[in-house]
């Protein structure tokens, strides 16, 4: 007999709220049943800035997914993102306990526990520990167990938030009647859907860049090396427009869709456009070179910073399959030449599988997508859940990709 599972995919953001719905069947096979979305409100950058204004949007995407799926969620999966996500590399390293000198199952444990084991302050929290591998007597090693040595280390790439800013995105779902399975990297989520295993393998650069955040991940031989988030999204741009041009948010956002671009270029000096563009009472004319400065010098700003970020990995010796680009705001036009030309790398837009139902194949998906991936994939991972953690936070760190 089979034994279903529904779960949900939840993605706050800045700008728009996603609800994915899915049903797995004896842990191998994914149905996506049902989808919403909705506007967000009091979300900023990401984090939650208003909770009450958050969780109604989120409340709402959930019940607009559950009722065209015509099923109740049972768990979900949520990303996270946010300036207050921060990452370290950290060894932990041991010395082989065995007097024949070969690992023991006691030794992997321990050298685990001590790569973990790096005590954050009390506001901070755990997200992800991402494995990198380890090493037996500096040799790298797949599986250390009963191989001989005397040195055994393991390092991961941690990952860790502001409790409170955690907390505030946890409530929201729990609010709703619903526990969270997992949180997931929105920069994770987002690869799982547009990065191929061999653009991971020889190493690339995955950026997210939507309405409030712009969420990255370094990945090489397949593992995931770096994460990170750079503040600064699509609404940054419509807010610079609104304030340059002296117009409102509503105009401020038509005119970046319907003639923003990365970059100024030579047809745009005398060019003029209409502002509201029913060249009624109130419109006026307004300047394409002035409007897509505003929104190059905001473009470049982002893939300076992140630049910044990624230090030695933004070099197309170590990341030769380039960027892939995700995210609502990447679908600006000049968005791949201006971030190639800033980080020196070769960059190409992804998108999301063949498989997927053609109304999700925009990039504003993939993020939403990646977390119902998670959820199949997941499903034969340990279940894993915390002790009662102090101020009633549920600290669960993602056992996707430790072991």
């Amino acid at each position: 007999m089979s034994q279903s599972k529904i779960v949900g995919a939840v993605e706050i953001g800045t700008t728009h709220v996603v609800a994915l719905i899915g049903e797995i069947v004896n842990g191998r096979s994914l149905n996506l049943i049902g989808m919403a979305e909705s506007s967000s409100s009091g979300v900023k950058k990401g984090e939650i800035t208003d909770f009450r204004a958050a969780s109604n949007c989120v409340h709402a995407a959930i019940m607009g997914a559950e009722k065209s799926a015509g099923v109740q969620v049972e768990a979900v999966y949520l990303s996270q993102t946010g300036g207050h996500l921060q990452g370290f590399h950290h060894v932990g390293s041991v010395n082989v306990s065995s007097s024949e000198n070969r690992v023991s199952a006691d030794d992997i444990q321990r050298v685990i526990d001590d790569a973990k084991g790096k005590e954050l302050s009390a506001e901070r929290v755990y997200i992800h520990h991402i494995k990198h591998g380890f090493r037996l007597d500096g040799e790298a090693v797949d599986k250390p167990l009963n191989q001989p040595g005397n040195k055994l280390e393991v390092s991961y790439w941690s990952v860790h938030g502001d409790e409170a800013r955690v907390r505030d995105h946890i409530h929201i779902i729990n609010g709703f009647g619903l526990p969270v399975e997992d949180m997931i990297l929105s920069s994770i989520a987002t690869a799982s859907m547009v990065a191929t295993a061999e653009e991971k393998r020889r190493g690339s650069l995955v950026l997210d860049m939507g309405g409030g955040t712009t969420d990255w991940a370094v990945y090489r031989d397949g593992v995931i090396m770096r994460t990170g988030v750079v503040p600064v999204g699509g609404d940054h741009l419509t807010n610079d427009l609104a304030l340059g041009l002296r117009v409102n948010r509503k105009y401020a956002e038509k005119l970046k869709k319907q003639f923003g671009k990365a970059f100024v270029e030579k047809d745009d000096k005398g060019e003029k456009v209409w502002m509201v563009g029913d060249q009624m009472i109130g419109d006026r004319y307004l300047s394409r070179q002035s409007l897509v400065q505003i929104i190059e010098l905001r473009l470049d700003e982002l893939f300076q910073i992140l630049k910044k970020q990624l230090g030695e990995f933004a070099d197309e010796e170590v990341l030769p399959c380039g960027v892939v680009l995700s995210g609502g705001a990447s679908v600006l036009p000049g968005i791949p030449e201006l971030a190639g030309k800033i980080l020196g790398l070769p960059v190409r837009v992804g998108s999301n599988p063949d498989w997927v139902r053609e109304d999700l194949r925009g990039p504003g998906y993939s993020t939403a997508l990646g977390l119902m991936h998670y959820a199949l994939t997941g499903q034969h991972q340990e279940e894993f859940t915390a002790p009662p953690a102090p101020k009633g936070l549920m600290k669960k760190v993602s056992k996707l990709f430790s072991i």
